[in-house]
């Protein structure tokens, strides 16, 4: 009785461990070469310093933002019968038109600083994100208290002194709804993020180029099986 030959297209169980000989797909995993610690504290600091950059201008576009709320934002009428302080319109609106002015310049100003920084900076990374948001929220601060304070005297009764009995004259300048401070920010973080996921770079589709590729081209991977009668 004879033992069964083995057929000679027989594949090693070797042939499934490829990636353990030298010159398999392991070799080509290991032709690149790992990035050296100068290389990343190199890119670490060109990303902190455009982060910084990015920060700096977004905050010193706050004036800007704080000048135009000043011109905008509408005015409270006060009257005074040397007694006291009153609205001169009582069910006016213009109290809270002020937040309101503010909200919309913060979303303006958001969208605008996003899309500018992602058409000067298409990398984007994280500590560029960094730089935009803490440069929308201190920008905001800015404009808050630059508003207030080219804006009407917060001294409410001296005005009232001054300008005489029976005349109407402009309430300070203030914001209520103090949440408002973060709609540049917000507006930014959403612009940015989805600017970045429609045109942003794929670097993640290179990659796998670069390690040799993936699928039935790429090399060390196993061939189909033929259909013909001698596939078997």
């Amino acid at each position: 009785m004879t033992a069964p030959l083995t057929p000679p297209n027989r594949p090693s169980p070797d042939d499934h461990h490829d990636w353990q000989k030298p010159g398999g797909p392991a070799a080509v995993y290991g032709s690149h070469p790992a990035p050296s610690p100068v290389v990343d504290r190199e890119e670490l600091r060109a990303d902190l310093r455009r982060a910084g950059v990015v920060a700096a201008v977004v905050t010193v576009a706050g004036v800007l933002m704080g000048l135009l709320w000043l011109w905008l934002a509408p005015r409270v009428p006060l009257i005074s019968d040397n007694t006291a302080v009153f609205l001169n319109d009582s069910e006016g609106e213009e109290a809270i038109g002020a937040d309101g002015t503010f909200a919309l310049l913060g979303l303006a100003f958001g969208a605008v600083s996003a899309g500018l920084v992602f058409w000067f900076h298409r990398r984007g990374g994280i500590w560029l994100t960094v730089g935009l948001a803490v440069g929308s929220v201190l920008g905001s601060l800015l404009a808050w208290q630059l508003g207030t304070r080219l804006g009407p005297t917060s001294d409410v009764v001296a005005h009232a002194r001054e300008v005489g009995k029976g005349v109407v004259f402009d309430a300070p300048l203030e914001m209520h709804a103090h949440g408002v401070l973060l709609a540049w920010g917000l507006a930014a973080m959403v612009v940015h993020l989805a600017l970045t996921a429609a045109w942003g770079p794929r670097d993640f589709e290179g990659e796998w180029g670069a390690y040799g590729g993936w699928g039935p081209g790429a090399p060390g991977a196993p061939s189909a099986p033929s259909s013909g009668p001698g596939g078997a």
